[in-house]
């Protein structure tokens, strides 16, 4: 049996003893049912990874040894931020959750004029927080070790403009070139519209900033099922799918 990965934003110091966060309490102590001297795999978001020897175990907490680290070439080399327009209910967390499970390096929620979810700005931090959670367990899940930065929500237009790569792309059904044809980058920015898709002045807005299009074939993709598409196939010809 795998052993659980457990997030711990703590310093991984081989030999230190931890008490673990309330999450991991609540998954290894309840959940899990684990005893002590089972084993654990604690990361810290940043790209360590430890084994660890769990030691007391009780309702309200959990105490660990830190072990061997580990070193595993889970990351991809290839770097994507992904703006994504904000979607209602389930689908903004199902993108952000497979979002995270194929690699992507930081997401930034995104209003545009055809963007459903109104948030207002007293709300925005705790849907932030929400979301790198999610994040934060699909890469337990996954076995990632570096946890995608979830970023504020901010406006299309100013993502657009300040947002730098190599490439930048934008879905939309006038692609110019095949991706395959283009040169590797070592980062990609990909912006992903809502359910009604980026009004045609917002996507030459960001054709003034530099973006592509980008094409996935002749069906129309759901707003949480097209960053699935594009991240495989970028990872796929230029990172760590192939």
């Amino acid at each position: 049996m795998r052993s659980p990965r457990v997030y711990e934003p703590q310093p991984l110091i081989p030999g230190a003893e931890l008490s673990l966060n309330d999450s991991a309490t609540q998954h290894l102590g309840r959940a899990l049912r684990m005893r002590p001297g089972d084993s654990v795999v604690l990361f810290d978001g940043n790209g360590n990874e430890h084994r660890a020897e769990l030691l007391e175990l009780s309702k309200r907490s959990v105490s660990v040894r830190v072990g061997e680290a580990l070193q595993r070439p889970v990351e991809s080399p290839l770097k994507v931020e992904l703006g994504q327009v904000l979607s209602r209910g389930e689908r903004m967390d199902y993108a952000i959750q497979k979002a995270t499970e194929l690699g992507v390096d930081r997401i930034v929620p995104l209003f545009s004029q055809r963007c459903e979810v109104k948030l207002p700005a007293d709300r925005q931090q705790k849907r932030r927080q929400h979301w790198q959670q999610v994040a934060i367990s699909a890469c337990e899940q996954s076995g990632r070790t570096r946890v995608p930065e979830i970023s504020l929500p901010q406006s299309l237009d100013s993502w657009v403009a300040q947002t730098e790569a190599p490439l930048k792309l934008v879905l939309h059904p006038d692609a110019e070139m095949p991706l395959g044809q283009r040169q590797a980058p070592d980062s990609v920015a990909l912006l992903i519209g809502p359910e009604g898709g980026l009004e045609e002045a917002e996507i030459e807005r960001a054709r003034a900033a530099g973006f592509e299009s980008l094409q996935l074939g002749p069906r129309v993709l759901r707003t949480e099922t097209a960053p699935v598409a594009a991240l495989t196939l970028l990872h796929y010809l230029w990172g760590d799918l192939g």
